[in-house]
C-alpha cells in the first residue's frame, strides 16, 4: 500500500512541477508578423481564417457516436461473464439511446443539407 501511495505522490509532484514550468517558461510576445498567416513567403491572397461549417461538425459528431456504438456493441457477444439476458438489455439500451439521439438530431434539422 505504501508503494502505491508513494507512486501517486511522485506522479502528482512531477505533474505539478511540469505544469508550473510550462506555465512560466514560454514567452508570450505576439506581434503582427507572428500573427499573420504565412504562405511560402508571399502575402496571402485571401483570408486564412475560413468560416467553419457547423453541419460538418454535426456529421463528424454523429460519426463518432455511431463509431462508439460499434465499439460498445461488438464485444458484447464475447463477454462470457454476463448473463445473456443482461447482455441483451445492455445492447438494447445502447441502441435505444442512440436511436433517440438520432431522432432528436433529425427533428432539429441537423441532417438536412439544403435550406
Amino acid at each position: 500500500m505504501n508503494l502505491i501511495l508513494m507512486m501517486i505522490l511522485i506522479s502528482s509532484l512531477i505533474s505539478t512541477i511540469l505544469a508550473i514550468v510550462a506555465f512560466w517558461l514560454p514567452q508570450m510576445n505576439p506581434d503582427m508578423e507572428k500573427l499573420s498567416p504565412y504562405e511560402c513567403g508571399f502575402d496571402p491572397l485571401g483570408s486564412a481564417r475560413l468560416p467553419f461549417s457547423m453541419r460538418f461538425f454535426l456529421v463528424a459528431i454523429l460519426f463518432l457516436l455511431f463509431d462508439l456504438e460499434i465499439a460498445l456493441l461488438l464485444p458484447l457477444p464475447w463477454s462470457t461473464h454476463l448473463d445473456p439476458t443482461l447482455m441483451l438489455m445492455w445492447a438494447f439500451t445502447i441502441i435505444i439511446l442512440l436511436t433517440i439521439g438520432l431522432i432528436y438530431e433529425w427533428l432539429q434539422g441537423g441532417l438536412e443539407w439544403a435550406e
